[in-house]
């Protein structure tokens, strides 16, 4: 009896218009990828998010009542945070002299 194997890549085909393809062809080139690699890669990503925002996240009462009580507690300061809050933004710098 022949053996079924399983195809690991399953093709997708897309009517697309010229000017839409351009768009892609450029973004892919300047990321040094090919056209199916930069499109894949954009449709999962896109894909992934969907479901990130409408994926219920489930828990029990007890581990709610925990979470709710982490985020109740009073925030506490981030150090790199703090400092890099306190840093002159490049475009205040007194070091860039206009022409």
């Amino acid at each position: 009896m022949p053996r079924v194997i399983k195809r690991k890549e399953h093709p997708l085909s897309m009517r697309l218009p010229e000017t839409d393809i351009a768009i892609i062809d450029r973004a892919a080139t300047l990321r040094g990828r090919s056209r199916t690699d930069f499109v894949r890669e954009a449709a999962v990503r896109a894909a992934e998010d969907v479901l990130m925002e409408t994926t219920p996240i489930r828990m029990s009462p007890a581990d709610f009542k925990a979470f709710i009580d982490v985020l109740s507690q009073p925030a506490h300061p981030v150090p790199e945070m703090v400092e890099l809050f306190q840093r002159t933004a490049p475009w205040e710098s007194s070091d860039v002299k206009p022409e």
